[in-house]
């Protein structure tokens, strides 16, 4: 029985040790959830040589002010700001009411409305009793700007006020008719609108009232946007121009806001800013800015600040591609020591971009304690299992 004991403790020591090396020929392949700070360095040194196999990036160390990457800057509108065209310019695709008052004969038969009578307008209370009205309603601006009527034909209307085009139908009139006299109004107006479309909350065709809107003015003419400010952006087309703006930066710096012409095309776009968190944060993730712009103190803060047992600090790195002057674009990392007070203010000071990718280093010292970690669950049923045969 003493015999059978030892040869079993012979045989547990002899699993312990196995069990051992094989621990200690793991330990370079242990779990991670990224590399450390060292290595990334390593790497971009690596990448630096035009190794074959390596993406060429650079590290940039932001230890001081002058080191932060540029802000984005808000866009400033590229378009040619619009001269400012009468209210009631008329253009193609405008819908006209045409009425033509006549003294004596009518030009056209019977007359529709007589001024003596109680359904008269005011406007035409002046003229003669014997004077008669025909209205025409419904006249369409046709694609090449011209409209036709009954005794004139063809005339030039785009490009023109009603008050113009009043003069050149009487002017046309003159000879047929005793006095004629003509009132024009626009019932649709093509030519001074603009359509909003997106996420806007009665997309549609709107009508400039006074031709000198903005943008903010022409989006609450279609009961504003849908959704919140910092996730929608704003494209204005301009013939074959185009400018886009978030409406947060609109709202912040409201001297940026975009002048309206007729005929522009604005589409609001719900396009959310985010960034990932990968390495060893509280949480990896990809978040949604808050607001419209954010620091990176903000950004690690919403990812939970480096995990205590296995981040590192001192290892903040912030992925990102910067375009070049050539339009391409060069991967950057830029690397903050935030174990370090100052650092704590530039991050203060770092802008976030749209799909960055902030990563927070492996600690060096994750190594070893995962080790003792594994070698434990690993023995500690051994030695259990010892204690009881002995």
């Amino acid at each position: 029985m003493i015999r059978s004991r030892g040869a079993r403790g012979e045989s547990l020591q002899r699993i312990f040790v196995t069990s051992a090396a094989l621990v200690l020929t793991a330990c370079s392949t242990l779990p991670v959830s990224g590399p450390t700070g060292p290595e990334i360095q390593r790497a971009a040194r690596r990448a630096s040589e035009a190794q074959p196999g390596q993406l060429p990036f650079r590290i940039v160390p932001v230890t001081t002010a002058e080191a932060l990457p540029p802000s984005a800057p808000v866009p400033a509108s590229t378009m040619a700001v619009p001269v400012e065209p009468p209210t009631d310019l008329i253009g193609p695709g405008d819908t006209l009411n045409i009425t033509i008052y006549e003294a004596g004969v009518s030009l056209f038969g019977k007359p529709a409305t007589r001024l003596g009578s109680p359904t008269a307008s005011a406007t035409a209370s002046s003229v003669d009793q014997g004077a008669s009205s025909e209205q025409i309603p419904g006249v369409r601006v046709d694609d090449h700007g011209d409209i036709r009527l009954p005794f004139v034909g063809k005339l030039r209307a785009a490009g023109r006020t009603p008050e113009e085009l009043q003069a050149m139908i009487r002017g046309s009139l003159r000879g047929m008719s005793q006095d004629p006299q003509v009132m024009v109004s626009i019932d649709q107006s093509i030519t001074n609108s603009v359509v909003l479309a997106g996420e806007v909350n009665r997309p549609g065709r709107f009508v400039l009232p006074t031709n000198r809107e903005t943008l903010n003015e022409t989006v609450a003419l279609a009961g504003g946007y849908k959704g919140e400010t910092k996730d929608v952006v704003a494209r204005v087309e301009r013939g074959p121009s185009s400018f886009e703006i978030r409406l947060s930066d609109l709202m912040d710096l409201p001297d940026r806001d975009v002048p309206i012409a007729p005929g522009d095309r604005i589409t609001l776009i719900s396009r959310p800013q985010s960034f990932s968190v990968l390495g060893a944060p509280n949480r990896a993730e990809q978040i949604r800015f808050p607001r419209g712009r954010i620091s990176l103190a903000e950004a690690v803060a919403l990812a939970g600040g480096a995990n205590p047992n296995q981040g590192d600090a001192a290892a903040i790195f912030v992925f990102r591609y910067v375009p070049t002057t050539t339009g391409a674009e060069e991967p950057v990392v830029y690397h903050l020591n935030m174990m370090k007070p100052g650092a704590l203010f530039l991050s203060q000071q770092f802008a976030m971009k749209d799909k960055d990718l902030l990563y927070v280093g492996n600690a060096q010292a994750n190594q070893p304690t995962k080790l003792v970690q594994l070698v434990s669950q690993l023995f500690v049923p051994i030695t259990t299992v010892r204690a009881t045969v002995q």
